[in-house]
C-alpha cells in the first residue's frame, strides 16, 4: 500500500509539478496567472486531439504545449498590454479555458489513444521496494523531473535569470541596462504556459490515455498555491507537486481497500493538505514575494 502511494505520487504529481514549475517562472518575472488551470486544459485537450490523430505522444505533447502558451499568451497581453488587474484576469482566463475545452473537447470523450506508458529502467528497476516507485514511470515523467534543476540553474546561475528575477523586484534595473522588463515578462509568462500545458497533456497523454471535461479539477489552481507554498523555489514547489500527487494516491488507494471512509472526504483531503501548507507558510512568515507581483505595470522603468 505504502509503494502504490509513493508510486502514485509521482504519476498524480507530475502534472502539478510542471504547471508549479510554469507558474513560478512567471511569478518570479512579477506575473500571477491564476489562468494556469485554463492552460492545462488547453494542454490536456491538444495533446490527446494531436496524439489521437497523429498517433504520436511527442507530438501530442508539442501540441499541448503549445495550446498552453496561446492560452498564456492572452492572459500576458490583457495584463502586460492592456494592464489588466491580474488577478482579475487569470480567473477569468481560468473560465475561457474550461468553456472552450469543454466545446471543442466534445469528439474526443469516448475516445482512447495509444499515449506514453511506463518504461522501467534496466537494473534500477529491479531493486526492491525503491525501484517500482522511482524508476518505472513513463518517458514523460523522468524528462519532467530533470525540469527542476534546469530552472534552477536559469534563475539562480545565469544572466538570464537575473534579469527575470529583475523583472519582478526592480524594473528600472532592466531598464538602465537597456532591457526591456515588458519583454522579460512576456517571454516568463509564455514559457510558465508551455510548460502548464505540457503538464496537461501528460494527465491526457501519459496518466489517464482519454480525455474529459474538466479533467484537470483544479490542479492549476493548486499549483498557484504551491508557488506560494515554494517560496517561489523549484525544488520546494516540486515537493509539494508530488505531496498533492500523494494526497491523491492515498484517494484512490483507500476506495481500492474497501475501508469505510466517506469517498467525498477522501476527495477533498488533496485540497485540504494544500490549505495546511500555505497556513504553514503564513505562520512561519518565510515567503519572499517578488515586489512587482500582482501589481499594475507602467512600463517606463518607474514601477
Amino acid at each position: 500500500m505504502i509503494a502504490d502511494i509513493l508510486t502514485g505520487a509521482i504519476r498524480s504529481g507530475t502534472s502539478v509539478m510542471l504547471a508549479s514549475q510554469g507558474e513560478l517562472l512567471s511569478e518570479r518575472a512579477g506575473v500571477i496567472n491564476l489562468g494556469t488551470e485554463g492552460s492545462m486544459l488547453g494542454g490536456a485537450l491538444g495533446g490527446f486531439a494531436v496524439t489521437a490523430w497523429t498517433g504520436n505522444p511527442w507530438l501530442g505533447v508539442l501540441a499541448g504545449g503549445l495550446c498552453g502558451l496561446l492560452i498564456a499568451a492572452i492572459h500576458a497581453f490583457l495584463v502586460l498590454t492592456c494592464r489588466a488587474n491580474q488577478l482579475a484576469t487569470g480567473l477569468t482566463i481560468m473560465f475561457f479555458g474550461m468553456g472552450i475545452t469543454s466545446f471543442f473537447g466534445r469528439g474526443f470523450v469516448s475516445e482512447q489513444i495509444v499515449g506514453f506508458n511506463p518504461v522501467p529502467i534496466p537494473l534500477l528497476s529491479d531493486i526492491p521496494f525503491v525501484g517500482g516507485i522511482l524508476f518505472n514511470h513513463d518517458p514523460l515523467t523522468y524528462l519532467s523531473i530533470l525540469v527542476v534543476p534546469c530552472l534552477w540553474f536559469l534563475l539562480f546561475r545565469t544572466r538570464i535569470g537575473i534579469m527575470l528575477r529583475a523583472a519582478g523586484e526592480r524594473e528600472e534595473v532592466l531598464f538602465a541596462s537597456g532591457i526591456n522588463p515588458q519583454l522579460v515578462r512576456y517571454l516568463a509568462v509564455l514559457a510558465g504556459g508551455f510548460l502548464a500545458g505540457v503538464g496537461g497533456a501528460q494527465l491526457s497523454v501519459a496518466y489517464t490515455h482519454s480525455w474529459v471535461e474538466n479533467m484537470t479539477q483544479g490542479r492549476g489552481v493548486v499549483a498557484v498555491a504551491l508557488v506560494i507554498f515554494a517560496s517561489w523555489k523549484p525544488a520546494r514547489a516540486m515537493i509539494g507537486a508530488y505531496l498533492f500527487g500523494a494526497a491523491q494516491a492515498l484517494q484512490l488507494t483507500v476506495q481500492q481497500q474497501g475501508l469505510p471512509i466517506s469517498p467525498f472526504f477522501l476527495f477533498m483531503v488533496p485540497y485540504l493538505l494544500t490549505l495546511a501548507a500555505l497556513l504553514v507558510v503564513e505562520l512561519r512568515k518565510q515567503s519572499l514575494i517578488p515586489e512587482a507581483l500582482g501589481k499594475a505595470f507602467r512600463g517606463d522603468g518607474a514601477g
